[in-house]
């Protein structure tokens, strides 16, 4: 049974703090008739710290899409490879021994993805497979566990390798001044992030099923509109209101498979602002503490898009993670709207999940009906 092993994660060195984010709002916009409204919001977002590539000095200047996209590239190369070897260390694996790259990214772009970097650069197998995910936005870190899951089920004595790669700062733009640009100059921070999908063997989470679910006619709600200066991010006022149509599809999810979604375990969702964590909680009937490690990863880094849910993950490794066979639910939310999820047992390596289990239905990724 596919396991996903301990998250590698690492922010930047440069940090930017709340009460320096107002201070910057309120003096850059003074005028903007919404601004009241913008601090507002910025402040309810809970974010205390968020970590960017550059200073904050050179993060306010756009010197132009291409140069940010070079830099994208450079910073990408400079922090991924220690991420990916500490993943590979926790999941005691080489490079060689991985089959698949599954690397998401929606803050930059290169062709050759960076996955043919990686194989180049650290000695991965030349047979590796790529699969570069760009379009899903914060959704990608869910829909990567989920391919890694596919995969390693199709094929299970494999290794899927997961690499998050987001630095939501480049994607600033000081001519965009509507408020959901606002709000989202105060809330996105940037990570990298790295973690294995093994075969067979590890600690972490056994997974057993996975599903998404797309929001009918919501496409333009979460969306880039690419211009010369880059990508311009569109948010949507009704975004942070989809929990409610989006919690009965992973209860869906969860009872397909036996379980019951309002009484599992532990639970890693992505954080994309408070409301999406209270709203959960409120349609999911679990009780706030459920989502502690992904409200942790808002509050110490902001939205870090789609490294958010194995940062939460790995702070459950942190706290020592869950009891042997506790049941749990992972999911991440982006553009479409799209949510990918996957439900899975806590598992020590020293203590496999009973063969019983091993091969059966519960092990192959259903669609929701």
């Amino acid at each position: 049974m596919a396991t996903l092993c301990r998250p590698a994660v690492s922010v930047p060195e440069h940090v930017i703090t709340m009460e320096e984010t107002l201070a910057l709002a309120s003096s850059r916009h003074a005028d903007h008739p919404q601004l009241p409204l913008a601090l507002r919001l910025i402040r309810n977002t809970g974010v205390r710290t968020r970590h960017i590539v550059q200073p904050i000095e050179e993060t306010l200047k756009h010197p132009g899409f291409a140069d940010r996209n070079k830099l994208y590239e450079s910073e990408a190369k400079a922090r991924v490879p220690a991420v990916v070897r500490r993943a590979l260390d926790d999941a005691d694996l080489r490079a060689a021994d991985i089959d698949v790259i599954i690397y998401v990214s929606c803050t930059g772009f290169m062709m050759p993805s960076l996955t043919a970097w990686l194989i180049n650069k650290m000695e991965f197998s030349s047979d590796t497979r790529q699969i570069p995910i760009a379009q899903l936005g914060c959704a990608a870190g869910g829909a990567a566990i989920n391919r890694a899951h596919d995969f390693c089920t199709a094929y299970p004595d494999a290794n899927a390798l997961i690499v998050a790669c987001e630095f939501c700062s480049l994607c600033y733009q000081p001519t965009d001044l509507g408020i959901g640009s606002l709000l989202s100059n105060g809330l996105f921070g940037d990570g990298v992030a790295a973690a294995v999908v093994r075969g067979k063997g590890g600690t972490g989470v056994a997974l057993e099923r996975n599903g998404s679910y797309l929001i009918p006619k919501t496409e333009d709600w979460i969306a880039y509109d690419v211009r010369a200066t880059g990508f311009h991010f569109l948010l949507d006022k009704r975004v942070p209101a989809t929990m409610e149509p989006l919690a009965p599809a992973l209860m869906q999810l969860a009872d397909v498979h036996g379980w019951d979604a309002t009484d599992l375990d532990f639970y890693i969702i992505h954080a994309g602002g408070p409301r999406i964590l209270d709203d959960l909680s409120k349609y999911l009937k679990v009780p706030p503490e459920a989502f502690r490690f992904s409200r942790a990863t808002l509050t110490e880094y902001g939205n870090i898009a789609s490294a958010v849910v194995l940062d939460a993950l790995r702070r459950l490794f942190d706290e020592g993670g869950a009891e042997h066979r506790a049941r749990g639910l992972l999911a991440g939310f982006g553009p479409g709207i799209t949510a990918e999820m996957a439900l899975g047992r806590w598992v020590a390596a020293d203590e496999p999940l009973e063969p019983a289990l091993r091969g059966s239905r519960d092990a192959v990724p259903q669609a929701l009906n």
